[in-house]
C-alpha cells in the first residue's frame, strides 16, 4: 500500500514533518509470512534497533535489482507497538514492482531493507478515553489494525468501533481474528459493508456505502468521537465529506490515502 499524504477540505491530514523519513536504512529479517486471502500476505520482520513505534505509523521497503535498479515503496505497520516483531500487509497489485515479489517470492531468512517506523497524526496513542472510529476501505484496514491490536494490549477504556468497506467476504484482512475480537471483546465492534457480494445469510444487500449507511454505523456526533479514515483516495474524499457535512468535527477526523483509482467500496 503506497501512502501518500493529502489534503482534504476542512481535515487536517499528517503534515510534512510527520511523514519526513529518516535517511537510516536498516536491515529486516523475514522471520513469518502468512496469507491473508488470494492476494494479500501479512509479513513478520525482525528489526534490529528497532525501539518502538505507534500504531498507524508506516515504513518504507526499498528492493535493489542486481543492475542497481531501486524501488521503494510505503506500508502501513500492522502489529501493535508492543510486539516483538514488526508486521505489515501487502496487498498484490496485478502490475505492482515491488507487491508481487512481497506476497508470492519472498522467503523466511530472505532480507529487506527498511527505514521507519515513522508518521505522527495519523496514529492513535493510548491515554485518549474518547471513542474511537475507525473506517476502511480494502486494505486501508491495515493501519487500522495496528491501532486494534494496540488498544486490545493497552489498558485503554475507550470503546472502538470499526466500519469495514470491501468488495466481498473472501477479500477481507484479519477475518478471524476481528471476529474473535468482535465476538469476545467489549472493547471493538465490528461492522462490514460488502459492495459486490455478501456472506451467505448476510441481512442486507451488497451495495457500496453511503451517507446514510455509513452515518447509521459510526459513533455519533454527541459522543464526540476521534475518526481514521483509510484507503483509496476518492474512499477517504468521499467519507471525510460526509463526516463534515454531518457535523462531526474537522479536527477530529484523521485521514490516510493510497495511490489508485476507484470510487467508493
Amino acid at each position: 500500500m503506497d501512502i501518500i499524504c493529502t489534503a482534504i477540505p476542512g481535515v487536517r491530514s499528517d503534515t510534512r514533518e510527520a511523514f519526513a523519513v529518516s535517511s537510516v536504512w536498516r536491515v529486516a529479517e523475514v522471520v513469518g509470512g502468512e496469507l491473508e486471502n488470494a492476494t494479500a500476505r501479512t509479513i513478520k520482520l525482525r528489526v534490529d534497533g528497532l525501539m518502538g513505534y505507534l500504531a498507524g505509523q508506516h515504513i518504507d521497503i526499498r528492493l535493489t535489482a542486481d543492475d542497481g535498479y531501486t524501488a521503494i515503496r510505503s506500508y502501513s505497520v500492522a502489529s501493535a507497538s508492543t510486539d516483538e516483531h514488526l508486521e505489515i500487509t501487502v496487498d498484490e497489485l496485478p502490475d505492482g514492482e515491488v507487491s508481487p515479489y512481497l506476497v508470492r517470492d519472498l522467503a523466511v531468512g530472505d532480507r529487506l531493507e527498511i527505514r521507519g517506523p515513522v508518521g505522527g497524526w495519523f496514529v492513535w496513542r493510548n491515554g485518549n478515553a474518547n471513542p474511537v472510529q475507525l473506517i476502511g476501505g480494502g486494505s486501508g484496514v491495515v493501519p487500522l489494525m495496528s491501532m486494534i491490536r494496540a488498544h486490545q494490549a493497552s489498558n485503554s477504556a475507550a470503546p472502538f468501533k470499526l466500519l469495514y468497506s470491501l468488495k466481498a467476504p473472501e477479500a477481507a484482512l484479519y477475518r478471524d481474528e476481528l471476529h474473535r475480537l468482535d465476538q469476545d471483546s467489549a472493547k471493538l465492534m465490528v461492522d462490514y459493508v460488502y459492495t459486490r457480494s455478501t456472506p451467505e445469510g448476510w441481512p442486507v444487500a451488497p451495495g457500496r456505502l453511503t451517507s446514510e449507511s455509513l452515518l447509521g454505523r459510526i459513533f455519533p456526533t454527541e459522543e464526540n468521537p476521534d475518526v481514521f479514515v483509510c484507503g483509496q483516495t476518492v474512499f477517504v474524499e468521499t467519507v471525510a465529506d460526509w463526516l463534515v457535512m454531518a457535523g462531526y468535527r474537522p479536527e477530529s477526523i484523521k485521514t490516510e490515502r493510497f495511490g489508485g483509482t476507484g470510487g467508493i467500496r
